[in-house]
């Protein structure tokens, strides 16, 4: 059995008088991607920044063991990644100073960027098709250019654990599956990666997934079981169905019924 990469117990939030997340019991694996799906106001977002130690929740959150309320700034850095939805940056930045941003765990303050820091936004710069753009500000970039910026961040950082919000936004086909293939390189190094996903079918090329509702976790299995696949099915009001196609599987829409 692999040993638990990210690990929630007891996690409550809440704002104001609504709660968001209901007390979730949560167990991720080392060197597994964990797609979470759900519909729209589920808590998926919630979620995934209350993993990452982005915003106030009770309970308890654990990185590859080690409650990470009381890992330092630079600790945190180092041992996960982030990619938010609808990410900004310094509009003025040339694109790798951006993605060297990634980097800052690994300096010492005001230090200049070691080798290693360049080797490493080199290499995220190459893996998500970035590199043309370098020298040229962000803010001139377009939506999917930008995506693919942000994901170079998030990769340069060369952190065990990933945390994606929505990472296909504004991202063509062959720049998703350019980003399936980054995800599963990173599970086969040993990564673990957790992301928010409303491509259903992307989804069920994940090795899990969580499914939420109204603040729960109401499934969380293998992508492949036929349980998953009919929780997925109940979850969306029966107006999908999971097939297989192609060596995958995929969710097919359901027309009401009547129509």
């Amino acid at each position: 059995m692999k040993p638990v990469a990210l690990e929630a117990r007891g996690l409550r939030v809440a704002r104001g008088a609504r709660v968001v997340l209901q007390g979730l019991d949560l167990a991720l694996p080392v060197g597994r991607w964990t797609a979470v799906v759900g519909p729209n106001g589920a808590g998926k977002t919630t979620l995934l920044k209350a993993l990452a130690c982005l915003l106030p929740f009770q309970g308890s959150v654990l990185w590859q063991g080690q409650d990470a309320s009381r890992l330092g700034a630079r600790a945190r850095g180092q041992r996960l990644a982030w990619l938010g939805q609808g990410e900004g940056g310094g509009e003025d930045l040339r694109v790798r100073d951006l993605v060297m941003l990634g980097r800052l765990p690994y300096q010492a303050w005001l230090a200049v960027p070691s080798a290693a820091d360049h080797v490493a936004v080199h290499d995220a710069m190459r893996q998500t098709g970035s590199q043309d753009w370098q020298d040229r500000p962000f803010g001139q970039l377009s939506g999917g250019e930008r995506q693919r910026v942000l994901l170079a961040r998030a990769l340069a950082v060369q952190a065990p654990l990933m945390l994606m919000d929505e990472p296909l936004a504004h991202l063509d086909p062959p720049h998703q599956a350019d980003w399936l293939s980054m995800v599963r390189a990173q599970v086969r190094a040993g990564g673990t990666v957790v992301s928010v996903l409303h491509e259903l079918n992307m989804a069920l090329q994940a090795d899990a997934v969580l499914l939420m509702d109204q603040g729960r976790v109401v499934h969380h299995g293998d992508s492949a079981d036929p349980v998953t696949h009919r929780a997925l099915e109940r979850l969306f009001g029966q107006r999908i169905s999971v097939r297989p196609a192609g060596g995958a599987w995929v969710a097919l829409p359901v027309a009401p019924a009547g129509s």
